[in-house]
């Protein structure tokens, strides 16, 4: 979790009124205490009004609240609309942290933009080719290529013929029902795009570093000479 999320998830916490000890809300964050200690110290520093201290709890007065953030309405559809696509297309872990971003975004909007929010019109479905599987299978790829992990895939082809390769994930494209995985391929030592919904395995087998001629960039690139 980033610091600026850990700081806003502890004034969540004490939002209630009630006295909330260091251990609470590090077990809470899964940090330490003095994590803790050192964060509240500086939103008091900041001008959040936390009252207690290290051994006791804290507690912060009521009335305080953040302030809103300032979105035009078409900044605000955006955001709603975008959240609720990752909710209902994206993998399990986008699913809920897009569901947890729409509580947050309601919960910091003044009144009138909430309302505006809450009344964009455009909305997303969940697809019946989104199965738990494939969720669990986009969040595998999206972790893998953000950590630069090697994956052992067991693929078919349109042609139904099956294939293992492995290979360097390097992003994740949807095409409003088929997501697929952009990868270096080390069986055919080049680029090659993999639809998740074909990957009946996979498994982590090594990390990788970026090479020159193997990186996201030089596959742009390439596709850019092809046209």
């Amino acid at each position: 979790m980033r610091r600026a999320d850990r700081l806003f998830q502890i004034v969540q916490y004490l939002r209630g009124g009630r006295l909330v000890t260091a251990n609470a809300l590090a077990d809470k964050l899964e940090v330490s205490q003095r994590t803790i200690y050192r964060d509240v110290a500086d939103l008091i520093g900041s001008g959040v009004p936390i009252e207690g201290e290290a051994g006791v709890g804290y507690v912060m007065r009521a009335g305080f609240d953040l302030p809103p953030l300032m979105f035009t309405e078409d900044e605000i559809s955006a955001l709603v609309a975008g959240a609720r696509m990752a909710r209902a297309w994206g993998g399990v872990r986008m699913a809920a942290a897009a569901e947890e971003a729409l509580v947050k975004i309601a919960a910091v909007l003044p009144d009138a933009a909430r309302l505006r929010a809450d009344e964009v019109p455009i909305h997303a479905f969940d697809m019946p080719e989104m199965t738990p599987e494939l969720r669990s299978r986009l969040d595998a790829v999206e972790r893998a290529a953000d950590t630069g992990t090697r994956l052992d895939i067991a693929y078919a082809d349109e042609a139904g013929r099956a294939t293992v390769r492995v290979v360097r994930p390097l992003g994740l494209w949807f095409w409003g029902k088929v997501w697929t995985m952009v990868g270096w391929c080390e069986l055919r030592d080049d680029f090659r795009m993999f639809r998740l919904d074909r990957i009946s395995t996979l498994k982590e087998c090594g990390p990788f570093r970026p090479e020159k001629g193997k990186t996201l960039l030089d596959f742009y690139r390439s596709e850019a000479h092809c046209r």
